[in-house]
């Protein structure tokens, strides 16, 4: 049985549970990669000129310790999660992106993609995981890289992240197009949107 303090429970949005565990939730296929010098980054859209980082170019980019809670729209919520990734702004300072950029579409592997409002994405708590708690992130929870978005539902922390494209205009994603909200804010509620 899970014993948090009353500080704890103020940390945990309507609706959902604690859990100690790191549920494994997905659509598809989980990708297996065995050649990682197929593996590259990309950003696009509307940036001056397109970035592709390779995934050894990838690794030595300089990594930060995170902490957070995350919270599922399926209702479990997990705190204090340390996390070893790629701060957001280390790759965007690499790109150029044009005044009209306001989204972004997140994109993974097998054509899974979700959007965010660029804000969010920029957002210091924002960041490109690598590790959790300590150990490699497994095939199940997105290795080689996911994306982290604490302040949102977790769909939002897209999994074998792949690129991300930057938009003009906001637009759904996979799940969004499939009746999920699409801002995902876990203090509101926002799960879905079937409107």
């Amino acid at each position: 049985m899970l014993d948090h303090t009353t500080k704890d429970k103020d940390r945990v949005p309507p609706g959902q549970r604690l859990t100690e565990g790191f549920p494994v939730l997905h659509y598809g296929e989980v990708p297996y990669y065995r050649d990682m010098s197929k593996w590259d980054f990309r950003v696009f859209g509307l940036v001056e000129e397109e970035l592709t980082i390779s995934y050894k170019d990838f690794m030595v980019l300089p990594r930060q310790a995170f902490k957070n809670d995350i919270h599922c729209v399926t209702t479990w919520s997990k705190l204090d999660n340390v996390w070893e990734g790629v701060a957001v702004s280390t790759v965007m300072e690499k790109v150029r992106r044009k005044p009209e950029a306001r989204y972004v579409m997140l994109h993974a592997e097998g054509g899974w993609t979700t959007n965010l409002p660029l804000e969010d994405f920029l957002a210091e708590t924002s960041f490109f995981g690598i590790k959790h708690n300590g150990e490699l992130l497994t095939p199940e929870h997105g290795y080689p890289v996911r994306m982290v978005v604490p302040h949102l539902y977790f769909w939002k922390s897209a999994k074998w992240l792949r690129g991300v494209e930057l938009m003009a205009h906001d637009k759904p994603g996979f799940w969004e197009r499939n009746g999920y909200h699409m801002y995902g804010d876990p203090w509101r509620e926002e799960r879905y949107d079937f409107d």
